[in-house]
């Protein structure tokens, strides 16, 4: 102890004796007097400098990170919880405020008639005189683009919007097709209250259902019956039981006649009835023996056509449609109707009113029809899924002429592959057969894939 006291005394008397020893040694002093006489001229050019330049707002030093531990020493540590960030105002978007999805697919049909068909690309029904005159068609007109729009939202009301189209518009090129509207609707939907009001143009009240087929026109003139028209619906949903819903709808409705023209001077005889058609339907869903609950409607509309004078002809159905899901992989559905001048609802195959000439006086007279259709459809694995049904369009033949369409009858079954979640292969076989009134019935077999991707 006694020695580091020794050695510390020695080194603090040196340091306190250096003063000294420099003013003794002339080298010495002078270099210490060069050397304050550099540091004065370095402080006053600092001085000038900062009088000139505004030095940069100082930043807060950032604590020293500590050296993680090596991996074998590392213990995980719970990351906190990011603070929420702060959102900044939300822009406008440029084209429109409300949300809008874009959905619908590219589809290429490719097909093959035994005889022909009406109109070609897809079937209605086969043409007269034209048994065993096969054809092949391929088209992409059923290309399909839509979108959905929601918003805003006000209390306890919700808005949303529909518009859809496909290529299969009239008076197209095969390769310069037309734009078809489909829909274009909005609906007023009150979910407390189940209630909605829906505008536009949309699939009919009636006979909601359809057979998942790819021909383009779901056993429209051979069976089922129901279009798309300019509309104004109220639907309303009532709870009547354990686990059951009654839906109740009704529309009045654009009545469009299959013998409108244009020239050479305007003739719209739905349109000058001076009132629209009335649709309506009552929905009882509930459970059954299904894996799913079961739903079935009665369905019926009725309007008016009015071609000159007191020639008026009322078009009317009456219909039934059952959804019957049997197990998981297994569904069951199909509508039955009966009425008359069903041309517009693709009912009587094609034919409304028929114009009978007496006495130099044209007359038109509704044609009576009947019909239906059934499917079933399987899914057994999450790539496959195989649909098969029948459809009849019967027409009564005394309201009918000479080579009048009476009968229509299509078979139809079809597999589609999942290629992924957005690409659809498919096969479809189905077996037409139509009659004449007074002229040989033409029967056709076709062959159609269809490649369909979806977005």
């Amino acid at each position: 102890m006694c020695t580091k006291i020794g050695l510390w005394a020695l080194v603090a008397g040196w340091l306190l004796s250096a003063p000294c020893l420099a003013q003794r040694d002339p080298n010495v002093a002078k270099e210490n007097a060069q050397l304050r006489r550099r540091v004065e001229t370095l402080e006053k050019q600092v001085e000038q400098l900062q009088a000139t330049v505004k030095p940069p707002a100082a930043q807060p030093q950032q604590p020293p990170v500590p050296t993680p531990p090596p991996a074998a020493e590392q213990t995980p540590v719970p990351t906190p919880p990011a603070e929420p960030a702060k959102l900044e105002p939300a822009k406008k978007p440029l084209w429109s405020t409300l949300d809008i999805q874009l959905y619908g697919y590219v589809k290429l049909d490719a097909a093959w008639d035994s005889s022909g068909v009406y109109p070609g690309d897809y079937v209605l029904y086969t043409r007269e005189g034209r048994e065993g005159d096969d054809e092949f068609n391929l088209t992409a007109k059923q290309t399909r683009l839509g979108l959905k729009i929601q918003g805003p939202a006000g209390g306890n009301m919700k808005s949303s919007g529909v518009i859809e189209f496909d290529f299969y518009g009239a008076a197209g090129a095969e390769n310069k097709a037309n734009v078809l509207l489909r829909q274009a609707y909005m609906v007023f939907d009150w979910p407390e209250d189940k209630f909605s009001v829906l505008a536009g143009q949309t699939a009919d009240v009636i006979s909601p259902l359809f057979p998942n087929t790819l021909n383009y026109t779901v056993l429209w003139d051979a069976g089922n019956i129901g279009y798309r028209h300019p509309q104004v619906r109220l639907t309303k949903q009532l709870s009547v039981g354990d686990d059951m819903t009654l839906e109740l709808a009704g529309a009045i409705s654009r009545t469009i006649s299959g013998v409108e023209t244009l020239t050479p001077v305007p003739f719209t005889p739905g349109a000058d009835a001076g009132f629209p058609t009335f649709q309506g339907r009552a929905g009882l869903t509930f459970p059954w023996f299904g894996v799913k609950p079961t739903t079935v409607g009665v369905s019926a509309h009725w309007g008016q056509e009015k071609y000159s004078g007191s020639n008026k002809v009322d078009s009317w159905s009456l219909n039934l449609d059952v959804l019957q899901p049997i197990t998981s992989v297994v569904a069951v559905k199909g509508e039955a109707y009966v009425g008359q001048d069903l041309g517009d609802y693709f009912g009587g195959i094609g034919q409304g009113a028929r114009a009978v000439t007496a006495g130099g006086t044209t007359r038109y007279h509704a044609i009576g029809d009947a019909g239906g259709w059934f499917a079933v459809t399987l899914t057994p694995c999450e790539d496959w899924s195989f649909n098969i049904g029948a459809g009849i369009d019967d027409v009564d033949n005394d309201d009918v002429g000479a080579d009048a369409r009476t009968f229509n009858r299509s078979i139809f079954a079809n597999a589609i592959y999942a290629l992924n979640k957005n690409a659809d292969l498919g096969v479809e076989l189905s077996d037409w057969r139509t009659d004449f009134k007074d002229a040989d019935d033409v029967d056709d077999v076709r062959i159609q894939t269809s490649f369909i991707y979806k977005f």
